[in-house]
């Protein structure tokens, strides 16, 4: 096909998840450049059975590049992604920089392919914040199904979801416990290893945290406009894999059985849900995995028409990573985009 790709930022966790996952699923590229910051240049990053050589993003000409995965943070998606657009070349952000904007689709591909259509304003696609890509991956088909009024979401997520900085700091002070030494927090506003805390982003008027914020907004933009949301966004001390509690409210009815079905049916969905030990999914089973995994499905005698689930899946994949992937092959298999190389 000779599409050539562009990854920002792929020194860090994302960027080095998404190169592996480009290699995994045999992305249609002929040719696969990382990028990051200068203080990066030089440095050699995997990709596949190959090595590749980071290069400086501040210089990169983008002229004859297709797609470019920006994983380099909000500020640098803010001042380069319009540069990049404009020499044709699509972004797929996932920082939160353009995931609000009006003239950006937010795309998680099971659940709103069809707004995709809409990236050739800015030539720049948003990727969702983690949380809440797994999360409209379970409710859309139930969604669907019976109409959704309202959503209670209580986030269990992994360190990771705080970069390399976050997993760092969760290991360094679970040995500090172990040996005695003083525990340090740098990352994270509380000690993490065996606490949880429950702040994650800044600190808004109302209260809520932008984490809290991001999953009530983009469930709106992607799902439906009308679906009340409401959420407490936890870190906990776990590595790699974000879980939801999650509460539904519909319209119609809906059962537990019903939901198990619909679920088991839905793209991107994987249900374990046994009633014993053991019968349900946990982030350390999810990491490594591409699907959204649903346990715990029951009824809510307290509300009608209303169900609670469990939904774990590995943020760095299909929160991030897998998701952006995800958005290239849609691009290209609905022929959004011709490889430059070919339309010369």
């Amino acid at each position: 096909m000779g599409f050539k790709i562009a990854v920002a930022g792929a020194t860090g966790n994302v960027g080095r998840e998404m190169l592996n996952i480009l290699s995994e699923r045999g992305f249609p590229a002929d040719e696969v450049v990382a990028l990051a910051s200068a203080r990066s240049q030089g440095t050699e990053v995997s990709f596949g059975d190959k090595t590749l050589k980071v290069k400086n993003l501040e210089n990169y000409d983008f002229s004859d590049t297709d797609i470019c995965l920006m994983s380099a943070g909000g500020a640098v998606s803010l001042k380069y992604s319009p540069k990049i657009g404009q020499q044709g070349c699509v972004v797929i952000d996932n920082s939160s920089a353009w995931r609000y904007d009006s003239e950006v689709p937010l795309i998680v591909p099971e659940v709103n392919p069809d707004a995709i259509s809409l990236f050739t304003k800015k030539n720049i696609i948003a990727n969702p914040n983690c949380s809440t890509a797994q999360l409209v991956v379970a409710l859309k088909p139930l969604h669907d199904y019976a109409k959704i009024k309202r959503v209670v979401v209580s986030t269990y997520q992994s360190v990771s979801g705080a970069g390399k900085d976050g997993m760092d700091e969760l290991f360094n002070q679970t040995r500090a416990v172990f040996v005695a030494d003083p525990i340090e927090s740098k990352k994270f506003t509380k000690r993490i290893a065996f606490n949880v805390i429950p702040h994650i982003d800044v600190f808004m008027e109302d209260g809520y945290t932008k984490e809290e914020w991001k999953v009530l907004a983009e469930t709106k933009k992607m799902l439906d406009p009308k679906i009340k949301v409401t959420c407490t966004a936890v870190r906990v001390p776990v590595f790699i894999g974000h879980s939801e509690s999650v509460n539904i409210e519909f319209e119609n009815e809906i059962t537990a059985d019903e939901a198990r079905d619909i679920l088991r049916e839905a793209p991107g969905c994987l249900v374990v849900d046994k009633h014993e030990n053991g019968g349900y999914v946990t982030p350390y089973e999810c990491a490594g995995e591409d699907a959204t995994y649903i346990s715990r499905i029951r009824e809510d005698a307290t509300v009608e028409n209303g169900l609670n689930i469990w939904v774990v899946s590995d943020n760095l994949r299909k929160g991030a990573a897998l998701n952006a992937i995800q958005i290239a092959e849609l691009l290209i298999n609905r022929g959004l985009i011709r490889a430059k190389k070919q339309a010369a």
